[in-house]
């Protein structure tokens, strides 16, 4: 069985089984290299992942329902989050962006499919004059979008798997919050040195890591996948 199969059908029967606790079911899913690093610096654009992992990368997202980014992702990369080379439909846009900073003219605003949802905390639209839905939600304890409340609205939307592409940020507040089930990693071989896929968890000792397990891993042209389910363990009392 090719590495494409093993994935889609490992995610499939993760997200069949999953207690979503009315949330979608998150994987997080991004390219790193052996170092850690997803690009040289932040706000720099480096494409680490070879052409049979990319075409992993569409795969996975025609498995679920939506697809989300941070707003650094769309002003560094302008993305288009489709389902090129693979078959399948496109997932739902979706963007995290606290100051309601989303270019009207990003090609996640021009999609002729599907309307771009911007999750921001920011109760005034009216200067955003792009083709895009505008969802305001309560903020956190650091003025960001809250999460939870996040995955509860797009639960009502409809939305019942949720793919997570970045960038780091985003990847560490998911990871805070413990709101991701899985991960599907692409590990290319090449060190870089710069920004990492993962930043500061905020966690005094190493029981309170988030754990990999089962941990699958292969290789897919000069790239090594790995994939498992994501676990937590409360945070020790004070």
């Amino acid at each position: 069985m090719i590495v494409n199969q093993q994935i889609e059908r490992w995610l499939t029967a993760q997200q069949a089984f999953s207690d979503s606790a009315r949330r979608p079911f998150v994987t997080l899913s991004y390219a790193q290299s052996w170092d850690g690093s997803i690009t040289t610096r932040a706000g720099e654009t480096l494409g680490l992942s070879g052409n049979e992992s990319r075409r992993l990368t569409h795969q996975l997202r025609s498995l679920h329902d939506g697809i989300l980014v941070g707003i650094g992702t769309v002003l560094t990369d302008d993305p288009q989050l489709t389902v090129r080379e693979w078959r399948g439909d496109n997932p739902q846009p979706i963007v995290l962006d606290s100051q309601l900073r989303m270019p009207p003219t990003a090609r996640l605003c021009q999609r002729a499919d599907k309307n771009c949802w911007v999750l921001t905390r920011l109760k005034d639209d009216s200067e955003f004059d792009g083709n895009a839905e505008i969802i305001t939600l309560e903020g956190d304890d650091d003025g960001r979008v809250d999460l939870s409340e996040a995955l509860q609205r797009l639960w009502e939307k409809g939305i019942r798997t949720l793919m997570v592409e970045g960038g780091s940020q985003v990847i560490t507040a998911f990871l805070k919050a413990q709101l991701a089930d899985a991960l599907v990693l692409t590990i290319a071989p090449t060190l870089v040195g710069g920004y990492k896929g993962v930043g500061n968890l905020d966690l005094d000792c190493k029981s309170q890591l988030p754990q990999i397990r089962p941990l699958h891993s292969q290789m897919l042209g000069q790239d090594l996948i790995m994939w498992g389910n994501l676990h937590y363990r409360e945070p020790a009392l004070a």
